[in-house]
Parts: C-alpha cells; structure tokens; sequence
C-alpha cells in the first residue's frame, strides 16, 4: 500500500467524496445533504440493508440513521473527536507538503487500528465457536 497514491489520497478533495453521494437520501430541505456530508469527510458507503451509511474517509468512523436535522460536522465531530481531518483548521489545498504526510501518517494510524480491531474480533468469535465445538464434543452442553 503506497500511503501517497492517487488513490490512497483523493478522498481528501471534496469532489470526490461529494461524488460517492449517488443515491443519498437525503438531497434537500435537511442539514445531511451530500455536499454537506462530503464537507465533513464523509463518503457514502450504503448496503443493502442501510442505504444511508456514510464514513468518514479519514478516521473510518461509519454513522447511519440520519435525520434531516443532523449536521454532519457536528455529528462526525461528537463520534469522533480524535479525527485530524475534521479538526483541520485550514482547507486541504492550503495544506504543506510536510502537514500532507503528517495527516496520511494519522490516516494510516486510523486503518492500522481497525484493521487490528477486525482481527480481533474475529478470533474471538472463532474461540468461542471452537469453545462449543468442544464442549459438545465432551458432552456438555
């Protein structure tokens, strides 16, 4: 993984995340539009089930259930405060180089930590089946 590649890095630009918004809920009349979702650092990852889920490309925190009312930079920031992107105090154009690779460093922290938690969780869940499986074996239940 190249932490500086195009593709590692374009979600940084608001057209990019604002163009993950095709099929968005919620498009007027409402505080969640995509521009302003996009504005906050979300991109649009709906499922089958959840068409409104919406992470944030940065720190990868997934929201969904939104109301009309919610405002995307106050929810992101009340889910995820430690995000850098949404605590940037300048745009990312005005952005150094040097501020660029602190921020991807961050980033990479972010995917490092969720990628761990993921394992994680799914040891555990193989522990616990290889616990029944075991248990049933012996005759206990």
């Amino acid at each position: 993984m190249d932490p500086l590649s195009e593709e590692d890095t374009k979600m940084y630009f608001y057209e990019n995340r604002l163009k993950t918004f095709e099929g968005w809920p919620f498009n007027e009349d409402c505080m969640c539009t995509p521009e302003n979702m996009a504005k906050a650092g979300f991109i649009h990852t709906p499922s089958e089930n959840s068409p409104d889920v919406a992470m944030c490309f940065f720190c990868l925190k997934e929201l969904e259930g939104w109301e009309p009312d919610d405002d995307p930079e106050k929810e992101h920031r009340s889910h995820s405060s430690s995000c850098h992107f949404i605590n940037l105090k300048k745009s990312v154009e005005e952005l150094s180089v040097e501020e660029i690779l602190k921020l991807q460093k961050e980033k990479h922290k972010f995917i490092l930590m969720k990628s761990c938690k993921e394992a994680l969780a799914r040891f555990e869940e193989a522990a616990k089946q290889k616990k029944a499986d075991i248990k049933s074996a012996m005759g206990e239940e």
